[in-house]
């Protein structure tokens, strides 16, 4: 049998007290419970800690030794629960959040009133490509994009629909005019996502009705498309609240299936209680409000 912190916590309160009976009542426990656990620890130990008499607990030399030395122990451990509380509940610490990349300008108003309130805390934003899942622990939380993530142990807000629209500059605009209509497409020039991004529903819907010689750039960041896009160069995909960010921008009157375009905050169940976590969904709502 192995000696167990609790085993000691008794022990202790039993050496300062006296008897079991006052042990007892400053454990709120009864006697015998008090009991059992002095006699589990000395036969974990081997050792006796206490001799018994009618007048109380006497402490041996190893009891003397246990009553010098647990106390600095209890103290460190209180010491180390106010640390790891301290870490959770907002007095300092590290808030890591992946989201793809392109996104991450998305997360910017939310950093900065959090950091007003939390100013000891940093964020670290961890933008990529790849999912992250939250239960690896590299991530605290995850901001998703897509359909509705699943698991047993994470727990999932919605935050907003992206309205993806079709977008083209007022220079562009003024060179080529717009499409009317699905026949027009091939008359203009276009940007749009390499690779698997090309099997996006709200970009499939309009690639699949446009030459490949009239798509004149292509990139597998979203945010190059913005570039070329907002320079007039070419027609392509924005969600609404990056088109935002840019002047003399007009939207196509397409309509796209874009059910899937969601935006998610995920985290782990077992971090349901963290104040960072909590704080952080409470000023990215307010932010994209």
């Amino acid at each position: 049998m192995q000696a167990n912190w609790d085993d000691f916590r008794i022990a202790l309160q039993v050496a300062e007290s006296g008897t079991l009976t006052k042990a007892g009542r400053m454990l709120n426990m009864n006697h015998t419970t008090v009991l059992r656990h002095i006699n589990q620890l000395e036969e974990s130990l081997n050792l006796k800690l206490f001799i018994r008499h009618q007048r109380g607990y006497q402490l041996t030399d190893a009891g003397r030794l246990m009553l010098n030395s647990v106390p600095s122990i209890r103290r460190d451990f209180d010491k180390l629960v106010h640390e790891l509380t301290s870490v959770e509940q907002g007095e300092h610490g590290k808030l890591r959040i992946t989201t793809l990349s392109g996104h991450s300008p998305l997360l910017n108003g939310a950093i900065e009133s959090f950091y007003r309130e939390f100013p000891n805390t940093k964020i670290q934003i961890i933008a990529t490509e790849k999912t992250i899942p939250v239960e690896s622990g590299i991530t605290h939380i995850s901001i998703r994009i897509g359909a509705q993530p699943k698991g047993p142990d994470i727990i999932v807000k919605k935050l907003m629909h992206l309205n993806v629209g079709y977008y083209a500059s007022e220079d562009y605009i003024a060179r080529y005019n717009l499409p009317k209509s699905i026949s027009d497409y091939n008359q203009h020039l276009w940007a749009f996502p390499s690779g698997l991004k090309r099997n996006v529903p709200f970009i499939k819907q309009v690639a699949m009705h446009v030459k490949e010689e009239r798509v004149i750039y292509q990139s597998n960041l979203f945010s190059d498309l913005h570039s070329v896009i907002s320079k007039g160069m070419a027609i392509g995909p924005m969600a609404e609240y990056e088109a935002k960010e840019y002047q003399g921008l007009k939207r196509l009157p397409i309509e796209l299936d874009q059910d899937g375009e969601v935006l998610w905050f995920v985290y782990h169940k077992d971090l349901k209680t963290n104040i960072h976590i909590q704080a952080f969904y409470r000023h990215l709502i307010n932010s994209l409000s």
